[in-house]
């Protein structure tokens, strides 16, 4: 059975860090890519990162790129996203979620099977 489960969600002022951790199971990251998504109050989910299966070739959505890392741990079978220099308009809830397929990642939602049920990011200004 495929289950992500999300932590290190939490409330930090403007310009700090964060490291969020995505725990996985049931699958391996040389079939499955993963991605990091969020979604913020009355707004829809948008991607934020992914790690393709094999290799694990990073993308990054535009707004985050630079701040934010995504990395994988096979021996810890967890996928962290490290956020850095924060803002407030990263507030959001932000879910893990992995397609089942072995190719290069994407942004867009349609491909992820499986999703986390989702962590809590508050930026303060």
């Amino acid at each position: 059975e495929v289950q992500l489960v999300e932590s290190g969600g939490a409330l930090v002022q403007a310009g700090g860090s964060l490291r969020l951790s995505c725990a996985t199971s049931g699958f391996s990251y040389d079939d499955y890519a993963v991605g990091w998504f969020r979604q913020a109050p009355g707004k829809e989910r948008e991607g934020v990162a992914c790690i393709s299966s094999g290799h694990g070739d990073t993308y990054y959505a535009d707004s985050v790129k630079g701040r934010f890392t995504i990395s994988r741990d096979k021996a810890k079978n967890t996928v962290y996203l490290q956020m850095n220099s924060l803002k407030p308009e990263d507030t959001a809830v932000y879910y893990c979620a992995a397609d089942p397929r072995r190719r290069r990642c994407s942004l867009e939602m349609i491909r992820y099977d499986y999703w986390g049920q989702g962590t809590q990011v508050t930026v303060s200004s």
